[in-house]
Order: structure tokens, then sequence, then C-alpha cells
């Protein structure tokens, strides 16, 4: 099993920043690719930004060059630095492991994000 625990949520004027923290616990071993997604109101839940053990990263273009997800592997913890936020960013956000033994994903149990124009 993994567990998720989810910080840095909350309420920012635009143009402003945030920045989210996840982090992994019990077989963290296993886990290849963590990251966040987000869930607007009335909108599927869709990928935000996601990050391999080796670092490599993958962003929504929506979040390209306002967005930048870090991985510390020693503290089993994600890292999403949110600049230049826009009210579309508003929707809460999702931290996702995949457990590359079992194909699994796991979910923390998400964090709200409120960008205010």
């Amino acid at each position: 099993q993994v567990q998720l625990v989810e910080s840095g949520g909350g309420l920012v004027q635009a143009g402003g920043s945030l920045r989210l923290s996840c982090a992994a616990s019990g077989s963290v071993f296993s886990i290849n690719t963590m990251g966040w997604y987000r869930q607007a109101p009335g909108k599927q839940r869709e990928l935000a930004a996601t990050i391999t053990r080796a670092g490599t990263t993958n962003y929504a273009d929506s979040v390209k060059g306002r967005f930048t997800l870090s991985r510390d592997n020693a503290k089993n913890t994600v890292y999403l630095q949110m600049n230049s936020l826009i009210p579309e960013d508003t929707a809460v956000y999702y931290c996702n492991a995949f457990r590359s033994d079992y194909f699994r994903n796991y979910w923390g149990q998400g964090t709200q994000v409120t960008v205010s124009s």
C-alpha cells in the first residue's frame, strides 16, 4: 500500500503563487511516477504534471512555463510550484503515485486551490 499526504492549497489572487507538497509512505520503493492531477467543478480530472523517479517531467500544455514539479526521492515527496496563477487553475488538486509492480494508481485526499480574479 501507498499513502499520500498533501499540503499547501489555499486561496490566492491571480498572478500569485502557491506550492503544493505530497509525501508518500508505505511501499514507496515500488513507486515510479508521482504527480498532480486536478479537477475543476463540473469537469473531469485532468493531468497537471508528473515526474518519474529519474526526474523526467511531463506537463499539461495549460500549465507549461508556470508550474514546476520537483521530486525529493530521499523524502519520497514531490513539490508543485505554481506561479502566475490564473482563475482557470482553480480546482481540487490530487496527488498521484503510480506503482509499477502492480500497475496501480494511488490518490491523495485532494487539496483545494482557488485563484481569485
